[in-house]
């Protein structure tokens, strides 16, 4: 059956006017209609979905998460953290390989896929991981199957550290036709600052995070990076940029390659370093630990101006669950990461409502871009002939924050309590309504996504 989504304002390629969307039964959009035009005889019997007073945005394609599955499912795993994918208008995501087995082999992407076709409620693909010996191996990666080389360069959850200097120079040299995206922090760095606070606690309050995981860390790394990828001429996506110094490095990459659409190097903004900064670690603790640490105010005003100025391409969330018991502790001892995919989209809209940046941009950070950076085939633009991938969100429609709407397995948000202005109404994948006022259609399962 066809459906038709009438009365809202669309947000596309720049742009919000009234218009319905009309999607046939195979999910595709089949044709964007101004609402000055009336609906022709032929699509007068098909469902109906109200979105009047509401904006209807391609479906949210969030670039980076960790979804826990195979082997970490005590904190998560692909059914729940794809039903909270869904809740919050996110129709895509791809997965990190920091898992139990780590996604470093091609049996481990198969295993991974296989998972995600039995499981996942929206559209899903997995990053590749790089190690410090498997490079050999990005050859035989299907290019239309995979978004991506995750390379961590400073130790982080899942201990996939690749610190070799050879190493590093063969995955940047053997990397194409795929991009990197790389966690950048310097290791020694971190563990020479980590002895410093070691000698006031065994167990540092999580306030010093920051200085643990300090901005000299990002920096070095990012250098690093920066000047392999254009010794090799590689694409580089630094993930979760946490640093004002770091946005400096990215505005002379552009000013450099003067590449359209984008540079050749690129970077990520994740929601948290958007909403929390280093004065946050008083009221929220360890809920906001995360690596790289949320830095100063003065790095969270620069990253949301990156925001607009073009210097941040995308906006995900390094969404990554852990059980409320594993985030206990301070420096040492608590987990770094928290669950965001369910409340980025409301989140940012209220960075919309707050004039960072506007609805029209959102969009271009959060569905176009990804969808532009990573080649990924026919999705996260509302264009006839692409997958009915939509979120529908509504204005003015206050909310707060309890722990009985999150779907997430791990149970809690760092967001826990905040009242928002947005609320998402329904989520259609492929033209299937996956999301409606509060519930999660858990029969149905997402596709594969198509890069390139």
């Amino acid at each position: 059956m066809k459906t038709i989504i009438s009365g809202g304002r669309i947000v596309n390629e720049g742009t919000t006017r009234k218009a319905d969307i009309l999607i046939s039964d195979d999910g595709r959009i089949e044709q964007i209609i101004p609402s000055s035009c009336p609906v022709s005889d032929d699509t007068a019997a098909v469902r109906t979905i109200d979105a009047t007073g509401c904006y209807v945005l391609p479906g949210i394609i969030d670039t980076h998460v960790h979804f826990r599955e195979p082997g970490l499912t005590d904190k998560a795993d692909i059914e729940s953290e794809s039903r909270a994918a869904a809740a919050g208008g996110v129709t895509t995501f791809f997965d990190m390989p920091n898992t139990k087995p780590q996604t470093t082999t091609l049996e481990a992407l198969v295993d991974k896929q296989r998972l995600a076709a039995a499981k996942s409620h929206v559209n899903y693909a997995f990053f590749f991981g790089a190690t410090n010996d498997n490079a050999d191996l990005f050859a035989q990666l299907d290019p239309h199957a995979v978004p991506g080389i995750k390379l961590f360069m400073g130790s982080s959850t899942g201990n996939m550290l690749v610190d070799r200097d050879e190493a590093l120079d063969r995955i940047f040299r053997l990397s194409a036709p795929l991009p990197i995206m790389a966690h950048c922090e310097d290791t020694a760095v971190i563990e020479r600052n980590m002895q410093t606070a070691l000698e006031g606690s065994d167990d540092p309050d999580v306030s010093l995070h920051p200085f643990i995981r300090s901005e000299e860390a990002c920096i070095a790394s990012t250098q690093k990076a920066i000047a392999l990828a254009r010794k090799h001429h590689a694409r580089l996506h630094i993930a979760h940029i946490s640093t004002a110094e770091e946005l400096d490095l990215l505005d002379a990459c552009r000013q450099d390659d003067g590449a359209t659409p984008f540079p050749l190097v690129t970077a990520e903004a994740c929601v948290g370093y958007l909403l929390f900064s280093s004065q946050d670690y008083a009221r929220l603790g360890s809920r906001i630990k995360v690596n790289p640490a949320i830095k100063s105010p003065v790095d969270q005003f620069m990253l949301r101006e990156a925001l607009v100025d073009g210097r941040i391409a995308v906006v995900a969330t390094d969404h990554a669950p852990h059980l409320p018991a594993q985030k206990e502790g301070g420096c040492v001892k608590a987990a770094s990461g928290m669950p965001m995919v369910q409340f980025s989209l409301v989140s940012m809209l209220g960075l919309v409502d707050a004039h960072v940046l506007t609805i029209e941009r959102l969009v271009e950070l959060m569905a176009h871009n990804p969808a532009r950076l990573f080649e990924v085939q026919r999705r996260g633009f509302l264009r006839p002939g692409y997958q009915a991938d939509i979120a529908i969100v509504r204005p003015h429609s206050p909310w707060t924050l309890t722990p009985d709407v999150i779907q997430s397995r791990c149970g809690w948000s760092p967001l826990e309590g905040h009242t928002f202005d947005w609320r998402v109404e329904a989520t259609l994948c492929n033209g299937h309504l996956v999301y409606n006022h509060g519930v999660v259609d858990r029969d149905y399962i997402g596709q594969p996504v198509v890069f390139r």
